[in-house]
């Protein structure tokens, strides 16, 4: 159940440089470590947990695998997308199908670099991107009113659902994006079918000049004011660096060059990490001799829910789930001396998964 997180910007914004840092870091990643090329313009890369390579320290299993994320290299995007200007259908179609959006957003000034709307203006380049969505949703949202209207005076349901719809109406024309109106997920049901735009949840990518890469800038600050309540998180970066780091096969050389930077690790794993934890999705594990392995899962999912991820069936013959959290797993270090240490508890399906939790499960065939 890999997270799809698609890459969005304007033209020259350092969309296309990120997008390879991903595909590049992915390539890169060790030989027990899983990747594949779904399309030119997807890559499946690994989330990188920490948690996940303490395990493995303890256990020494044949492989380790990691839970991942797909990014996708959306189409660019041109003033004028939502009535088709450049590949504005193609981007449409596209970000449509993904579950969060990657918002790549100049930061830095270079005269090298051209910028068809004049001189940087991060909030200006923001909210170009927004409008369009903004006016496809609005024409997705108008459609199915006309729809619903003669079927809202017999049928209740149709009734509620069109008053959410003009509601969402009302937001859009007042140029508001629809994540950022107060709905319940029982009201979002009123227009789940047409996957609105500007709903999805949205990471900042603030692409910022060399010197400014640990701290930020104006552009980057303005930027940072200018979505405080959004709701949404803000990451900053220079792509061009991040490209350079991800080219490198040698682990020495990768090192020397964070170091000259004053790096701890690539920004990318601070993205990848943010876009995962972004739609509130948890990491549980399984630990064994044969591998060692996290599995993603959504906030409050219950045990067979969390059991369904590795098969259907684990979930309709589940019995019960053998649970350690990782916390006592790394202190005791083995699953034997946390059974011993009565760490290791047995939970039923009522049980609520915790992010972490080393998890083992007990079913019918």
């Amino acid at each position: 159940m890999a997270l799809q997180a698609g890459i969005v910007g304007l033209p020259n914004v350092g969309k296309s440089t990120l997008f390879n840092a991903v595909s590049n870091s992915a390539k890169a990643q060790a030989s027990n470590y899983r990747f594949c090329t779904i399309e030119p313009n997807v890559g499946l890369v690994d989330v990188p947990d920490e948690r996940l390579n303490k395990l493995a320290e303890l256990v020494q299993p044949n492989r380790i695998v990691p839970t991942q994320i797909e990014i996708v290299d959306i189409a660019g995007l041109v003033r004028g997308a939502s009535k088709g200007e450049g590949l504005g259908n193609k981007f449409l179609a596209n970000i449509r199908e993904v579950d969060a959006i990657i918002h790549v957003v100049r930061c830095f000034e270079d005269e090298n670099v051209l910028r068809d709307e004049g001189a940087i203006n991060p909030i200006s380049d923001k909210e170009i991107i927004e409008t369009e969505l903004q006016l496809k949703d609005l024409d997705s949202v108008e459609r199915k009113i006309s729809k619903s209207e003669k079927q809202a005076r017999i049928d209740p349901k149709i009734k509620a659902e069109l008053d959410v719809l003009l509601r969402c109406k009302n937001h859009l024309d007042k140029g508001l994006n629809i994540r950022t109106l107060d709905l319940t997920p029982a009201e979002k049901e009123a227009f789940a079918d047409l996957f609105l735009l500007s709903d999805k949840p949205v990471l900042y990518v603030a692409n910022v000049d060399e010197p400014s890469m640990h701290t930020g800038n104006k552009f980057s600050d303005i930027l940072i004011e200018a979505v405080k309540n959004e709701n949404s998180q803000v990451i900053i970066m220079n792509n061009s660096i991040e490209a350079q780091i991800s080219e490198m096969e040698d682990p020495d050389d990768k090192q020397m060059f964070m170091d000259e930077y004053h790096m701890k690790e690539p920004a990318l794993n601070r993205l990848i990490r943010s876009a995962y934890q972004l739609l509130e999705l948890y990491t549980y594990f399984t630990a064994g001799v044969q591998e060692v392995r996290a599995w993603t899962i959504h906030k409050g999912w219950k045990a067979p829910q969390a059991a369904s991820v590795i098969h259907t069936d684990f979930e309709k013959g589940f019995i019960k789930a053998e649970v350690i959290s990782y916390e006592d797993f790394i202190h005791y270090k083995s699953e034997a001396a946390c059974r011993d240490a009565g760490r290791l508890r047995i939970e039923g399906k009522e049980y609520i998964v915790k992010d972490g939790d080393v998890m083992h499960f007990r079913f019918n065939v």
